[in-house]
């Protein structure tokens, strides 16, 4: 049925939110006070728990509010608030439209969307689809694939099918919804196609048949081509923080940051309300990966003008030779700068002082501290007090690694950290226009160390440093989400950029030198090993976000050996699997080695999994006979 133009639609809006929290980010209300002006009435609908704050902002939009417990996810909010309506009500309403918290924008006013499809003969619509994809990767859809259907973050239904039985039967016919899994297959990927085979007609505001065969999500895996070519008046607030290997498996990766960059530069949305969003509920390194924060800036080439912000340099010199080494490196920052040094003995403060004297700086200070807290008390105790004056500050310290068996080892990461970060005056003046251009950026480090022994480190960049980072989080009476499996964007070695603003909450909190353990300090475990990973979530905490910078002439040596080690370690993986997608070789692995308990099984069922990975299935279906046969046990995995 087609909206009668000439007279208001009565339409009802169910907008279904939730947030861990309770807390009403600005993204929200954004977006209801654009699509208020389409509808006559506005109810929302709450999961889990709602701030006074955030009933407050709602109660501006509407005195509809229902905050319900946090079960049966989207799908139980739209089915209760539905009751609470009745049926006889609902038949009021030209229109009901329910949408939900996982999509932000509006774009384009939605009032366009609405006249457009005011004039479409329909009994039910929505704003994007998700094309048919011929498997069911939930193993619960009965149709055993996933049809095309609207995609439910907005479906709207026409009185045609409100006052139907079928709608009706649908909604009380839905099982108790326990799992994201299940809220797919039992109500987003069916409901399309369950009243289309009624007899109901459907259809989208942007269409994307031209697209399958392309992309079967397109909102998600092509959201600029959504909004700059279909005038797509909404994008996914998932495409900033993504599973990563899911975003692999069918694109490049790059998807999540032409999205903030389209958004920056070709629209009005504040993309402020994304990142305070985000920053508040996803793991940083989730949203380090979806958007791409590894910056490769300029060794030789920078802007015409150095930016006129405070910047400070601080470096704790501990080794007498390598104070060459430091000053070398400090001749990188801006003459405007002012430099701390912290040291431990008279000795060395005397010759730190001679040497960094002859620096074009107007402000040099050293300053003596005690032995204890090596590099992190130097920031954290020594130079603390002065670091709110700066805008920006740079932090550094001298680096040998006893434990490893050759020194060359531990210089390549204290090269990795200097030459990325003071590599040269044009990159210093880079990240300083970086901080500029991002005033979202609040930390820039290298990225984790890949070479020699530190290439074990690689997903395991936690260490026996979980626990005790935790305990440091409750200390600062931080909040932030970590999680065992998600790897710390932390500078790894204790060298970076940041804004004193990020790190406020840490760096004046008042710590003194009894506050660090005592030489000699244990490799790995410590305290001083978890300061070096609650940067990040101090920062994140602040609402800032982290980063990766390498200059341009470090990264001809980083992609070399990233393609290099990826590249052997495939060649043996396709022997054992056969040739596979990034994904699929990383679920045959975790197939291959873990249980569903989480255990490591048998080599017996170790050796029947790799071999049904190898063969092809009619030859593994007849050695599975052929064991029977002969008298062997139900074949495990």
């Amino acid at each position: 049925m087609k909206l009668n133009q000439k007279k208001r639609v009565r339409r009802l809006v169910i907008y279904f939110f939730y947030d861990a929290d309770g807390i009403v980010d600005r993204y929200v209300p954004y977006m209801l006070e654009d699509i208020s002006r389409s509808c006559t009435e506005l109810f929302i609908v709450c999961n889990g728990k709602l701030t006074s704050e955030g009933r407050e902002t709602f109660r501006k939009l509407t005195p509809h509010i229902f905050v319900r417990e946090n079960t049966g996810f989207d799908v139980w909010a739209y089915k209760e608030s539905l009751e609470h309506y009745g049926w006889d009500q609902l038949k009021e309403f030209d229109e009901v439209v329910m949408m939900n918290s996982t999509i932000m924008g509006p774009l384009y006013p939605f009032s366009e969307m609405f006249d457009e499809m005011n004039q479409r003969d329909v009994d039910f619509w929505g704003i994007t689809k998700h094309h048919k994809y011929p498997s069911d990767p939930f193993h619960s859809i009965s149709y055993g694939y996933i049809p095309e259907h609207v995609q439910s973050h907005f479906i709207a239904v026409r009185k045609s099918m409100l006052s139907s039985m079928e709608f009706q039967d649908y909604w009380a016919d839905r099982p108790e919804i326990t799992s994201y899994d299940m809220a797919i297959s039992q109500h987003e990927a069916i409901f399309t196609k369950t009243f289309a085979d009624k007899g109901f007609q459907w259809d989208v505001y942007v269409d994307t048949s031209d697209l399958e065969g392309f992309a079967y999500y397109p909102l998600t895996m092509a959201p600029v081509r959504m909004l700059a070519q279909y005038r797509c008046p909404i994008f996914k607030r998932r495409s900033f923080f993504h599973d990563y290997r899911d975003v692999l498996t069918c694109s490049a990766g790059e998807e999540g940051l032409l999205l903030l960059e389209y958004l920056e530069t070709q629209t009005a949305y504040d993309v402020s309300m994304i990142w305070e969003n985000i920053l508040r509920t996803c793991h940083m390194a989730d949203i380090k990966a979806a958007l791409n924060l590894t910056w490769v800036l300029p060794e030789k080439m920078a802007g015409p003008q150095g930016s006129s912000r405070k910047t400070a340099l601080v470096i704790h010199s501990y080794f007498e030779d390598l104070i060459n080494d430091c000053y070398h490196y400090a001749l990188s920052m801006p003459e405007n700068s002012d430099i701390y040094i912290t040291t431990d003995t008279d000795k060395k403060k005397k010759k730190i002082t001679s040497i960094f004297s002859k620096g074009p700086w107007a402000h040099v200070e050293v300053l003596k501290i005690e032995n204890r807290g090596r590099d992190v008390s130097a920031l954290l105790v020594a130079a603390a007090p002065y670091l709110s004056d700066y805008d920006y500050v740079c932090f550094m310290h001298d680096k040998k690694v006893g434990q490893l068996d050759f020194g060359i080892k531990g210089y390549a990461f204290s090269e990795r950290c200097f030459q990325n970060l003071l590599g040269s005056k044009k990159l210093v003046q880079n990240i300083i226009d970086l901080f500029e251009a991002q005033p979202s950026m609040g930390l820039l480090c290298p990225p984790t160390p890949n070479h020699s022994d530190y290439y074990g480190g690689l997903g395991c960049e936690w260490g026996p440093n979980f626990e005790n980072t935790k305990e440091l989080l409750r200390k600062l009476d931080i909040s932030c989400p970590i999680t065992l499996d998600k790897e710390p964007v932390a500078p790894l070695g204790t060298m970076f950029w940041f804004r004193p603003k990020a790190l406020e909450k840490l760096t004046s909190f008042g710590w003194e030198y009894e506050d660090f353990p005592q030489e000699p300090n244990a490799v790995d475990g410590t305290f001083l090993h978890a300061v070096e990973r609650v940067y990040p979530f101090v920062v994140q905490a602040a609402g800032y976000f982290c980063a990766w910078v390498v200059s341009d002439q470090y990264a001809r040596t980083e992609l070399t050996n990233l393609n290099y080690m990826l590249r052997m370690i495939n060649t043996r993986s396709v022997h054992l699997f056969g040739y596979k997608d990034f994904t699929g070789l990383v679920l045959t692995m975790d197939y291959l080695i873990c249980t569903q308990n989480g255990s490591i099984p048998s080599k017996k069922i170790l050796w029947k999994r790799r071999l049904k990975t190898v063969l092809p299935d009619p030859i593994w279906r007849i050695m599975r006979k052929v064991y029977h046969l002969f008298g062997g046990k139900k074949w495990v995995g």
